[in-house]
């Protein structure tokens, strides 16, 4: 029997042996701490996961109140939550569509170039609309000076077209012109082309 071989192979299997179980041992002992770790990051995250829908619900509730109370403006809230040492937060930024500024009325200088008190948005400061027409493009959701001023001569003409003959012979031609000299404040402007052209009539 040859010594010199057989002892390096019994030596080298049995090392094999510790070693397959001394892994086996060190493996099992791992996969508990790796699941004990796993169980550890499921509870925190379904703890964020509740501490995410409580803000959420909160911040839904002072959204409808603020919508509630006013709108137009801008609004930034900030919820937040604390559980376990965990926080969330969120911030929510709600923005309307910016309101159109609109050009300060001058009454001062109207009533000097007119030579009577002119109230802001009379569409009857523009020759040719009476209290009538007047009415009929308010129903048409023409009601300011810039509103008129931006109106096709078309669209006034249908809605006059649709009241019958009676109205059928105003021509609006000029009116959008009239009332954005109106919305701009350019008053003795107004006036003057008025008087150039009959009132407006021609």
């Amino acid at each position: 029997m040859n010594w010199c071989i057989l002892i390096p192979l019994l030596v080298g299997l049995i090392c094999a042996l510790l070693g397959y179980l001394l892994g086996k041992l060190l493996s099992g002992g791992s996969d508990n701490r790796d699941s004990a770790s796993l169980n550890k990051w499921r509870d925190k995250n379904a703890q964020l996961e509740a501490d995410l829908a409580a803000c959420k619900s909160k911040l839904s509730a002072s959204m409808a109140t603020k919508d509630a109370s006013s709108t137009g403006s801008s609004t930034v809230k900030t919820a937040s939550s604390f559980a376990g040492g965990a926080a969330a937060s969120a911030v929510v930024v709600s923005e309307s569509a910016p309101k159109e500024v609109s050009l300060p009325f001058d009454a001062a200088a109207a009533k000097l170039a007119f030579g009577k008190k002119i109230k802001q948005d009379d569409l009857k400061v523009v020759e040719g609309i009476g209290p009538k027409i007047s009415e009929l493009f308010m129903n048409d959701g023409i009601t300011t000076w810039k509103m008129l001023g931006e109106a096709s001569v078309s669209r006034l003409k249908g809605i006059l077209d649709a009241q019958g003959e009676r109205y059928k012979v105003h021509n609006p031609a000029t009116w959008p012109m009239q009332s954005k000299m109106a919305y701009e404040g350019k008053w003795a402007e107004l006036k003057k082309w008025q008087d150039e052209h009959d009132y407006g009539k021609n």
